[in-house]
């Protein structure tokens, strides 16, 4: 599980294949990935925004920036976390993603960036 950590902020992805939502006939791959957010920092930070760069295998990069996650901007106390689960559709079947949260520092308001570890998107028969 590729895990990064940034001023206290830890982050940890895992990534599955969803078959049932895929076509691979018309190029459509669709992926979840389940990332953890886990607050060791000593201060309660809030997530603002993300911004992620997804890269697939056919050479086509795509950015995706915006307010919070799924629809919600968390505030994590010192030592506790979130999860959520969210996804992405590829053309190959193969690729990667990474990106960046803006946090704030609530007793300060102190804004600062957390790394999200890049990771691989793969159908699993690509692997053999």
């Amino acid at each position: 599980m590729p895990t990064t950590t940034t001023q206290g902020v830890t982050v940890t992805v895992t990534t599955s294949y969803l078959p049932d939502y895929s076509s691979p006939a018309q190029e459509h791959f669709v992926f979840a990935y389940k990332i953890e957010i886990r607050n060791d920092s000593g201060h309660t930070v809030k997530l603002l925004r993300r911004h992620w760069h997804i890269h697939d295998a056919n050479g086509v990069v795509r950015e995706v920036e915006g307010e919070g996650v799924v629809g919600r901007q968390p505030v994590l106390e010192s030592g506790e976390g979130h999860q959520y689960v969210s996804g992405c559709n590829l053309k190959s079947g193969v690729g990667k993603m990474r990106g960046t949260y803006l946090m704030e520092r609530l007793g300060n308001g102190q804004q600062f960036m957390v790394d999200i570890p890049e990771f691989t998107l793969m159908v699993p028969y690509r692997l053999n």
